[in-house]
């Protein structure tokens, strides 16, 4: 004898496969839930993983706050003092000074015609860059060593690709005020020539965010206030690391009320507002937008069990009859929809989960199949598909998913639990 409850025991029973219309449909309901389970996982753990990897990097090689004059085209005067005011902060980890402009770039190769560019240059401070960004540890070419010496430059891995630059090269850099006072005294008798100063790369990054390594060259401090006519003792800003980035409202305004009015705080997030925002909201609109493959799904199990009640009409009077109650009918077809209901949760679950596993290999295969770049690192800002499973989502997921194939099956169930011996025996 079965030790389950009689309702689970028959509607086990029902759902044996079978080579009817009813069969058919539960096995496309149970496939539809899969579907849309394994769908939603997936997409979703792609949006979360794009999400972790963007902040990841951004904050990698950002300052989680950036101190600079509140006056935008003024440098800081006498940073040290600030630096020393900043670092007594217990949230702050690490501060470094930096500079950052964007300059005009020309490579001077043995052989062929030079190519140009209008790279951002960041100045830093050698000694105390690694308290505050991986820089110093991404170098994949050069020896490995962080050498910003002698007007020495530090260039990104896609940057060196697209100008056919390597370690060694040499590289003339001319400063946006330099070639302004080229342009303006052009033509005149006292014409000025734009003047270049020339640095060598020394060595190649790779910090995993495509913009970054395409788009900035990297030399020390003392050669960029050198190129851009800055005074000593001078800076543009100070990086500044936290213990924990998601304080950096709270200790922004911390150092505001401690630093004079001639100060700014800028965090990282109003510094990169609106790719996190644009992500957070695409995440949400994507689940209520595939959450509908669900609802075509719960269709398919009204469907089912609208036929299956009016099929089983002469065994649910026969039920009733021999005192079966309301309650126990109820149960005994929405038990259909709950095993439904895990069928389809639990296996879309394990295909998103080998969906993933997998991510680039078929992505790999559909390059290959479809000979076109279907990830471009210059718009999806990786090199590989990213994913990050979150506990919160997939609970989420499969938890509204079983919910809408429960609730699905609870109309046709109740409408069963309704009928009377007599009128269910009499339409037989």
């Amino acid at each position: 004898m079965s030790r389950l409850p009689f309702e689970a025991f028959l509607a086990l029973r029902y759902l044996r496969p079978r080579r009817t219309f009813v069969s058919v449909i539960t096995l496309i309901s149970i496939i539809g839930v899969m579907l849309g389970v394994a769908v939603l996982i997936v997409v979703i753990a792609v949006m979360s993983g794009f999400d972790k990897e963007w902040r990841d990097r951004i904050l990698g090689f950002n300052a989680h706050l950036t101190v600079f004059s509140a006056e935008s085209d003024q440098p800081l005067d006498h940073y040290q003092a600030t630096m020393k005011l900043v670092s007594s902060n217990a949230s702050v980890i690490g501060i470094s000074p930096f500079i950052h402009s964007q300059v005009l770039a020309k490579t001077e190769p043995d052989t062929g015609k030079p190519k140009r560019s209008v790279p951002w240059l960041f100045g830093v401070d050698p000694a105390t860059v690694s308290n505050v960004n991986v820089l110093p540890d991404s170098i994949i070419s050069g020896g490995g060593a962080f050498d910003l010496r002698d007007k020495g430059l530090v260039i990104g891995r896609d940057y060196a690709t697209f100008n056919n630059l390597a370690v060694g090269d040499r590289v003339a850099i001319y400063s946006p005020d330099s070639l302004e006072k080229a342009e303006a005294t052009a033509g005149k008798t006292n014409a000025e020539v734009a003047l270049a100063e020339d640095f060598t790369v020394r060595g190649i990054f790779d910090v995993g965010f495509p913009d970054y390594n395409s788009s900035i060259i990297v030399a020390s401090l003392d050669d960029t206030r050198d190129l851009l006519a800055m005074p000593d003792d001078t800076a543009q800003g100070l990086q500044i690391k936290l213990r924990d980035p998601f304080q950096a409202d709270a200790v922004a305004a911390q150092l505001t009320g401690v630093l004079t009015n001639g100060y700014a705080v800028q965090t990282w997030e109003k510094a990169t507002p609106d790719i996190f925002n644009a992500l957070a909201t695409e995440k949400e609109m994507m689940f209520y937008t595939l959450f509908f493959i669900m609802i075509v799904a719960a269709f398919g199990i009204v469907n089912c069990q609208i036929t299956f009640v009016v099929q089983k009409t002469r065994e649910i009077g026969i039920l009733k009859a021999l005192g079966a109650s309301n309650r126990q009918i109820l149960w005994l077809f929405l038990s259909q929809s709950v095993i439904v209901g895990v069928l389809g949760v639990g296996l879309g679950l394990a295909v998103a989960l080998l969906a993933l596993h997998y991510r680039n290999e078929f992505l790999e295969f559909m390059r290959h199949v479809t000979q076109s770049e279907l990830l471009p690192a210059s718009i999806y800002h990786v090199y590989e598909l990213p994913v990050e499973i979150q506990t919160a989502d997939v609970l989420r997921i499969c938890g509204t998913a079983f919910a809408a194939c429960v609730l699905a099956g609870l109309f046709p169930a109740w409408k069963a639990s309704r009928l009377q011996p007599v009128e269910a025996l009499r339409h037989e």
